[in-house]
């Protein structure tokens, strides 16, 4: 698999926007969190890497669900790193 075929697209909804301005959730206490559809295959480390790579930027944490639409995988990103400056790299605002 390709590293461009890892990240296929920012999953964007009210929630998500929530995890990356920082608003707390019951599950998640602080934000700096972005999703993303992913690709099928693709585990948690080869996204960690790819994002990583792909945006210039530190990952602290993934966690991947699979879902019918396909399988998302949620990244926290390091101290010191914005979700919302990749969130503007990607077109999400």
């Amino acid at each position: 698999m390709k590293q461009s075929d890892v990240l296929i697209r920012p999953y964007v909804t009210e929630k998500s926007m929530n995890h990356m301005a920082g608003t707390p959730t019951q599950k998640f206490k602080d934000g700096n969190r972005i999703e993303f559809l992913v690709h099928r295959n693709a585990d948690k480390q080869m996204i960690k890497t790819v994002f990583e790579e792909r945006f210039e930027v530190k990952v602290e944490k993934v966690w991947v669900r699979i879902q019918k639409d396909g399988k998302h995988a949620i990244i926290k990103l390091a101290e010191g790193y914005s979700a919302e400056d990749v969130g503007m790299r990607v077109g999400v605002f």
